[in-house]
């Protein structure tokens, strides 16, 4: 299943990269972003992802070089490179490097999907094995983003969502309020704490006391599931 496939988008340009997390996650993906290389090393630290959608051009390290260490250290996971050059010389660069696929800018949303699609297919990437959680009375959808308590649907913020579905796919296990938040955006890490407490007010009936999303003391926080259910 495409739907619950976790994305990595690194761009140092935040309206490339808020307009392809939003255009993937419409489109059933799990997607976090990173504006710098240093800062995919650190979310790649916490988080498994099943693809990269990585820029080339960024100040610092490039996604070249990236790209690079990551095949020196042995990490296979699928890149898709982005890049506004377009000469025969700069595509072959980028592919010498170790990227699966590379996609001149500017480029056609649908084609993005389709390249990322075709290379989970053909490199075999398996999709994570859950698609639901469930807590209490409580049921997630993580690739829909949809919250149930037995059965009635419950309001969420986008930024609810996003969190919880992190949470999810890491269930049992902290994550830090760096992992949480998403680089490059107006929210901060610190702001992952208001986030965390409203879950709570939604999801525990003693939001003082969480049986399910916890703080886990110099860690994190962490989703406390009763079931992990596939698709």
């Amino acid at each position: 299943m495409d739907e619950a496939r976790h994305i990595l988008v690194v761009d140092d340009d935040r309206r490339i990269r808020e307009l392809i997390k939003s255009y993937l996650m419409e489109n059933g993906f799990l997607v976090s972003v990173a504006g710098t290389a240093a800062e995919a090393r650190e979310r790649m630290r916490g988080l498994t992802f099943d693809l990269i959608v990585l820029d080339i051009m960024m100040p610092g390290e490039t996604g070249l070089t990236l790209t690079k260490s990551l095949r020196s250290n042995g990490h296979d996971i699928p890149v898709l490179m982005l890049s506004a050059l377009a000469d025969t010389d700069d595509r072959i660069a980028g592919l010498a490097t170790g990227s699966d696929d590379y996609l001149v800018k500017p480029f056609e949303p649908r084609e993005l999907l389709l390249r990322i699609k075709n290379l989970l297919r053909r490199l075999g990437v398996s999709a994570p094995a859950k698609t639901d959680v469930r807590f209490g009375g409580f049921q997630f959808n993580v690739s829909r983003g949809e919250l149930r308590k037995n059965g009635d649907l419950v309001r969420l913020t986008s930024g609810e969502k996003e969190l919880l579905r992190i949470l999810s796919h890491k269930a049992g296990s902290p994550l830090s309020r760096l992992e949480l938040s998403q680089p490059g955006s107006e929210e901060s890490a610190r702001s992952v704490d208001v986030q965390i407490n409203r879950l709570r007010q939604k999801i525990e009936s003693d939001p003082a006391n969480p049986v399910y999303l916890q703080t886990v003391r110099g860690a994190g926080y962490a989703l406390y599931v009763d079931e992990e259910v596939s698709g």
